[in-house]
């Protein structure tokens, strides 16, 4: 199913994106609930939706230097666990909208990458439990990043959440199979980034139970899983997009603030 989140009228709503249309969930259905498709009895033209960011999470949690090519292209060590780092929630937007270019920076930079969202809460997991259990779905995302002030700083916040730094795709794929998919960033139509997240250093299931063990994790959490080798400077005109094997493609147009 490919899940989102959309206007009707005054109205927020989650629903299934079809072909043309959404079929409206209950209006008290939330991110990790059940779905059942004899309540989805409310179906919408999509023109006549706005469609919304699809998660609205407590913490976005991601990862640096998950693939090798990418940590030697920024001239980084290969990491012995995970690097994690925090974006502000504030920073999210979906399909269409777009990136602005702060006046802070003189390099913003895309991270193409697969993200998934956690549909019930995980803290401590063992090791005996399935991790892939507590995802709800998995979405295309950008990471973009201030370059010049993430070199600047001794952490990675300010560069990583300026509003509009965290691109998502507009629904939720819960039935993705993402342990072998390319991941792929074009720039006006050049391919620029292109990886499988094969190549992964920390795969999805080390990577669930490692956040786990330093925070919990709470239902419609986001989680940035890390970006191939290829990053690039946006320039105002630019249209970046972002593609995930199996689960959707991302597009977003760069503007000057």
């Amino acid at each position: 199913m490919k899940i989102c989140r959309v206007r009707y009228g005054t109205v927020e709503r989650f629903g299934e994106l079809k072909d043309g249309s959404v079929a409206l969930l209950p209006g008290d259905w939330r991110i990790g609930d059940p779905i059942d498709p004899i309540n989805m009895t409310e179906e919408v033209p999509s023109e006549d939706l706005e469609f919304l960011v699809p998660v609205q999470p407590t913490k976005i949690v991601c990862v640096g230097r998950n693939y090798s090519r990418h940590a030697e292209e920024l001239n980084n060590p290969l990491p012995e666990e995970p690097l994690l780092f925090l974006k502000a929630p504030s920073a999210l937007i979906t399909e269409g909208e777009a990136i602005l270019l702060p006046n802070q920076s003189s390099r913003v930079e895309h991270e193409g990458e697969l993200a998934f969202v956690i549909g019930r809460r995980c803290a401590g997991l063992d090791d005996d439990e399935d991790p892939i259990s507590y995802i709800f779905g998995f979405l295309p995302a950008n990471d973009v990043t201030a370059r010049d002030l993430q070199k600047n700083d001794v952490q990675f916040t300010r560069a990583k959440s300026f509003d509009t730094f965290c691109p998502v795709g507009r629904t939720i794929e819960t039935e993705a199979a993402v342990t072998d998919v390319r991941v792929a960033t074009l720039v006006n139509g050049e391919l620029r980034q292109e990886g499988r997240t094969s190549e992964m250093i920390f795969d999805i299931p080390y990577l669930i139970r490692y956040i786990s063990r330093q925070m919990s994790l709470s239902v419609g959490d986001l989680v940035l899983t890390g970006t191939p080798a290829g990053v690039s400077s946006l320039q105002e005109g630019d249209l970046c997009e972002v593609s995930v094997e199996g689960v959707g493609t991302l597009a977003n147009p760069v503007r000057k603030i």
